[in-house]
């Protein structure tokens, strides 16, 4: 038999209408809270509240729901999420309130301008170090050519010495020769004229 309908059949059909859409909207919304859906709402709340000690459990959980249409699991779920968030360095947990980690912004690792400040300064610094390492390596390149070009010079002086010593040597063998020579013949010539002498 078919159900007798209401004196107002429109107002029945707004009743209907309104029991039943809640439903797919908290199965929707169970559905698409994916762990990473909960991060993002977590971190997002914390930095909306900006609560300079940190969030506790209750403030963040206030201001999801009333921006988000939660299910029935979504205080428990978002216990274990802030548990993990913590476990992974993403949060910190400080006297049961809860902050974000100064290097983290929606789950990932942000560089800070002085962090980028001081990863340029040290890209420079390393810069430098190789330049002064150039420079420094060429400067001793030099030295050790110039000691080089220099011991060569004295060994070449040191054997021109050596020559002139030398042929200075064998022109003192040969005017020694020369002396003995002459003396040997004025001996010579004495003694002639000694003989000569006495024969008179």
């Amino acid at each position: 038999s078919k159900p007798k309908p209401s004196s107002d059949g429109s107002q029945g059909a707004v009743v209907v209408k309104q029991t039943a859409l809640p439903k797919p909207l908290v199965d929707d919304s169970s559905k698409s809270f994916a762990p990473n859906r909960y991060n993002e709402m977590i971190i997002e709340a914390i930095s909306a509240l900006k609560e300079p000690n940190g969030s506790d459990n209750r403030a963040i959980v206030g201001y999801i729901e009333q921006r988000q249409e939660v299910p029935q699991s979504f205080k428990k779920q978002l216990c274990s999420r802030l548990k993990r968030l913590v476990a992974i360095e993403k949060l910190e947990k400080v006297q049961n309130r809860y902050k974000i980690r100064k290097d983290e912004t929606f789950g990932m690792k942000t560089t800070s301008p002085k962090q980028k400040g001081t990863k340029l300064k040290q890209s420079q610094n390393a810069g430098h170090t190789t330049c002064d390492a150039v420079e420094e390596a060429s400067m001793t390149a030099a030295y050790l050519i110039a000691e080089a070009e220099n011991k060569s010079f004295v060994a070449a002086e040191a054997v021109k010495e050596a020559e002139r010593v030398s042929k200075m040597a064998e022109d003192a063998d040969s005017l020694l020769q020369l002396a003995k020579e002459i003396f040997e013949t004025c001996n010579v010539s004495a003694t002639l004229h000694f003989f000569s002498s006495s024969r008179v």
